[in-house]
């Protein structure tokens, strides 16, 4: 975070010892500054002598430095919305545990990498899908220009633009800049790459997307909100420019407010509202419930936890949640994660002067520029290859719909057998299931997805939204309304389970319920000291309050709140 320190010398009359004061320190910090519009807020923060940073038209938006005086002002003017600490947040990937015992990676010096065929991508190739003529905006570390990455899946050149957001700047040539960190080269390659195995299996789920590179993070895989949303915000404005119908964000940053107060997700609600196809991950602090962390807890969008397959990546029977993937329900809520889909030991590309790769050298498989990671950043990628692919086989989709068809086309993890199946996991921790993109691009579903939710009216502050999920006195979870789990046995204890011989199948049908059509609206969009007024009735004192004590009393308590790193990037090992 930029900050720097002025010196105003004020003079104290020593009462008590006739002693004078030395001069006291103003400190000046980075904050995001909303308004009813980006010219009004620009020109309030300059009169009050303000240093603006960032123009983030995308959420009304500017970010400046500013004294603790400056920022009392602004709080206090009327056409000031929000004042946002511009708090850090991290990526979502972490290396794993190197195991070569029972991989499958063969002798090839292109590597299997196994997630194009465990998401249906695989059968899609054969298909004739491949991603063709749908751009995917990965917003992450930067982006090394590997020959898998740069070349599309007939040799064309794919990357149409980098943008650096820390520095603002777009070089004349895509083919300028690097990723001094590693995880969004990673990230990318688990998307696209078009590296072809000696078997002729793709090692990306779409290679033949074409692919834009937005950084806003460093070396480290740190960055801040406001480079962030600026990030974001270039990608909105460039979309039609470059064909960008899917935006990656495979990182998180711990929620401090409702969804809507938050600036990330302000922006990311504009991006899904012009229709971006937006990808989040769900974090890595599960399995404990309520993890999803920023931006995954925005309910417009495909929030995407991790399965591990146990390093037997065709036999499905052992592939199980991986105990790092955050879970559900969020604070509002609203059920999450969307989908899941293969995070555990990941191969991805990375240059090896990466930080990442020089800081964790076992983790570079046979020095053949792959490295092993796991985390909800990498199935992120995953199913932002699926989004590509279901795109080309059908450009007229909307973004809703397409979440509709990734969701309806879900393989859930049931346990037992015949008529004792249940669920292995609960839709808190599931969703709609394992992502299966060749099922999603077979069906016609249409209008499951994002019911009840006004887009418009949440970004305009009118209207604001909640889901279904409740907790009993107990502590346990359940859903409220048509879809009633303590009649229907969907309440979960927030316990997590790791033993094997689930079934995945596609044959649950969830997705055509109550459960994700169906929306509570917030009463007035006010969240107010009195609790709120769901529509149908259901009254929620102090705050809706649940027993872990989340309560945001006046909608959003930022002053200090995001100055810490996010904690969603600690390192997991592999289950």
């Amino acid at each position: 975070m930029n900050s720097k320190m002025i010196f105003t010398v004020f003079a104290f009359i020593g009462l008590a010892f006739g002693m004078s004061q030395a001069p006291q320190p103003v400190t000046e910090s980075s904050y995001i500054i909303q308004g009813s519009s980006l010219a009004d807020v620009r020109a309030l923060v300059v009169r009050q002598g303000g240093e603006i940073t960032h123009e983030l038209g995308v959420i009304r938006a500017v970010g400046a430095t500013l004294t603790p005086a400056q920022v009392k002002a602004l709080r206090a003017h009327a056409g000031i919305q929000r004042v946002y600490d511009n708090g850090a947040v991290e990526v979502a990937g972490k290396p794993v545990k190197n195991d070569d015992s029972g991989s499958g990676r063969g002798n090839s010096d292109v590597l299997e990498t196994h997630y194009p065929t465990q998401a249906g991508a695989k059968d899609v190739h054969g298909m004739g899908f491949d991603g063709s003529g749908v751009t995917i905006a990965v917003l992450d570390t930067g982006l090394w220009k590997h020959e898998g990455i740069r070349y599309n899946s007939v040799g064309g050149e794919r990357i149409k633009a980098v943008y650096n957001a820390i520095t603002d700047s777009v070089p004349v040539s895509p083919l300028s800049g690097d990723d001094p960190g590693g995880h969004g080269t990673h990230v990318a390659s688990i998307a696209v790459s078009s590296r072809v195995t000696a078997e002729g299996n793709y090692n990306g789920v779409a290679p033949g997307a074409s692919l834009v590179s937005v950084q806003a993070f460093d070396e480290h895989g740190l960055g801040s909100y406001a480079n962030v949303i600026r990030a974001i915000d270039w990608v909105v404005a460039n979309k039609e420019v470059h064909g960008i119908r899917v935006l990656n964000l495979s990182f998180s940053a711990e929620p401090r407010s409702y969804y809507w107060d938050d600036p990330i997700n302000q922006a990311v609600m504009a991006a899904w509202q012009q229709d971006i196809v937006v990808v989040a991950a769900a974090g890595n602090r599960g399995p404990a419930p309520m993890t999803i962390g920023v931006p995954g807890n925005v309910p417009y969008v495909i929030t995407v936890g991790a399965v591990t397959d146990n390093y037997t990546p065709y036999d499905y029977r052992d592939d199980e949640l991986a105990s790092f993937s955050s879970t559900g329900p969020t604070v509002e809520g609203f059920v999450k994660p969307e989908v899941l889909a293969p995070g555990g030991h990941v191969l991805g590309l990375m240059d090896p002067t990466s930080t990442l790769a020089k800081e964790h050298p076992n983790f570079y498989v046979d020095q053949r520029y792959y490295f092993e990671m796991s985390g909800t950043s990498q199935a992120s990628a995953v199913v932002s290859g699926v989004a590509a692919l279901i795109l080309q086989a059908d450009p007229t989709l909307s973004a809703d719909d397409v979440k509709c068809r990734i969701m309806s086309a879900g393989r859930v993890a049931m346990a037992g057998k015949g008529g004792n199946k249940s669920l292995a996991y609960s839709v808190y921790q599931q969703g709609a299931g394992m992502v299966d993109v060749k099922t999603a691009i077979a069906n016609q579903a249409r209008d499951c997805a994002n019911g009840g939710l006004d887009i418009a009216a949440d970004i305009a502050g009118t209207k604001h939204f909640g889901g279904p999920a409740n907790q009993q006195d107990d502590g346990s979870y359940y859903l409220r309304g048509n879809l009633d789990s303590r009649e229907t046995g969907y309440v979960w204890d927030g316990s997590y389970t790791d033993s094997s011989g689930y079934l995945w199948t596609n044959g649950y049908l969830w997705t055509d319920g109550y459960l994700w059509t169906n929306s509570y609206l917030w009463t007035d969009s006010e969240v107010g000291l009195n609790g709120y007024l769901w529509t149908d009735g259901y009254l929620w004192t102090n705050g809706y309050l649940w027993t872990d004590g989340y309560l945001w009393s006046n909608g959003y308590l930022w002053t200090n709140a995001l100055t810490e790193m996010a904690s969603m990037s600690s390192w997991v090992e592999q289950e």
